[in-house]
């Protein structure tokens, strides 16, 4: 593969299966950059039509803009039952025709799990064209027995075909390197959210916040743990619950905003201080963030594979109480700067991390205030020069063009 000439950009495609809150802007930004020719393959329509979501209990679309400012195209999904929950619901035949009649330089893939992937990874047509791989699996719950290094061995084969990995932290790089990934091929690309848009926002939704609280009926003066996601068991929504019951602390509110499988039992067990809000979308964001002093991900397992909320109640100078098992414990949350690391499914353990928090909320805040320092370096802007440094490394430089003869 070798560069058109030496002005024109690189032509990068991107394989995602659809369009999601956090890599959309993502994508403008690399879109704009000079250096390259995007365009995104998108394999299901999540997201941008409104449907059920079954996890919050409601049907919705995102109501920010995910489609602008890039190139763009929906495969046809032939699937009978399309979704991400299954291998066979990203299938979509003509994905390498579709791929390769856009001829690009390189191949930046999100993933492998689905149908579609594998048809891209072992395709012949497409042989010759270098990939990147971008995942964020983590091992900060390892699995026993000998199941891990059977996966493990399996995995590898499939990463033989990419070239490169763009990893989003140091849990998701000691994976890599756990399934025989070399160092080498890793270029960190700090996972990252849309931070202009929270810091644009921040002044209002400080103002929005203050109403939102009163309306909710929390105390002015009271002390705010936050939770916002799916109620589901993976989050631990019911530990931090008993955790919070347990604190007994005065002036304290649990606030838990979403919905899900749990609702009604965390309903059924909250007391007075414990506010429930429904499910808010992206634009709605800010708001939520600023109603609260600190942010709870209790999550248990392997399924938290970094907890982007962080990354989103930082931009709004909150700090955040997270569990050993959120992929982001390693790099956002530096313990007593810019937030507190619990030993996951320990109570007692995350008992003391929200009484620290709520016992000095001057430093709490302050705290808050390196999160968001911190949390500036993991953007768009630094991801995109991972992605520039990759593409450098893959597409060898045009030879020098001959001197000019002279007579």
């Amino acid at each position: 593969m070798t560069r058109r000439t030496a002005r024109q950009p690189d032509r990068l495609a991107i394989l995602i299966t659809h369009p999601i809150q956090y890599y959309s802007p993502w994508f403008r930004h690399l879109a704009s950059l000079p250096q390259l020719e995007l365009k995104v393959f998108y394999l299901w329509d999540f997201g941008v039509t409104e449907r059920e979501e079954a996890k919050f209990g409601t049907s919705f679309s995102w109501d920010i803009p995910l489609l602008d400012g890039y190139d763009y195209e929906f495969l046809e999904n032939t699937s009978d039952d399309p979704g991400t929950h299954h291998f066979k619901g990203i299938q979509n035949p003509n994905v390498v025709f579709r791929m390769n009649d856009w001829a690009p330089d390189v191949i930046l893939i999100f993933g492998y799990h689905f149908a579609t992937h594998q048809k891209v990874i072992r395709s012949r047509q497409l042989r010759r064209i270098p990939m990147i791989f971008r995942g964020d699996s983590h091992d900060l719950d390892p699995e026993p027995g000998f199941t891990p290094l059977i996966k493990n061995f399996l995995r590898s084969f499939n990463f033989k075909r990419f070239d490169r990995f763009l990893t989003v932290g140091q849990a998701n790089e000691d994976w890599f390197a756990n399934n025989h990934v070399p160092r080498e091929k890793m270029i960190r690309a700090g996972h990252c959210v849309d931070n202009q848009r929270f810091l644009d926002a921040a002044p209002q939704a400080e103002r929005d916040a203050r109403q939102w609280r009163s309306e909710l009926g929390i105390p002015d003066n009271n002390f705010v743990f936050l939770f916002a996601g799916k109620f589901e068991s993976k989050k631990r929504p019911l530990d931090l619950l008993a955790a919070f019951k347990k604190l007994n602390r005065p002036r304290t509110t649990l606030l838990l905003i979403g919905g899900g499988e749990h609702e009604k039992k965390l309903r059924e067990q909250a007391n007075e201080h414990v506010i429930f809000a429904p499910f808010q979308n992206q634009s709605q964001m800010p708001k939520v963030y600023a109603a609260g002093d600190v942010l709870v991900l209790p999550s248990y397992g392997r399924s938290e594979t970094w907890g982007l909320a962080v990354n989103e109640a930082m931009n709004l100078s909150r700090p955040a109480i997270v569990s050993t098992h959120v992929g982001c414990s390693l790099d956002l949350v530096q313990d007593e700067q810019t937030g507190w690391v619990f030993r996951a499914g320990d109570l007692t353990d995350l008992i003391e991390a929200m009484d620290s928090a709520s016992r000095h909320p001057e430093k709490t805040r302050v705290m808050g205030q390196h999160a968001q320092k911190l949390v500036s370096t993991y953007s768009y802007e630094s991801a995109g020069r991972a992605v520039l440094q990759a593409l450098a490394e893959l597409i060898p430089e045009p030879p020098a063009a001959a001197p000019a003869e002279t007579q």
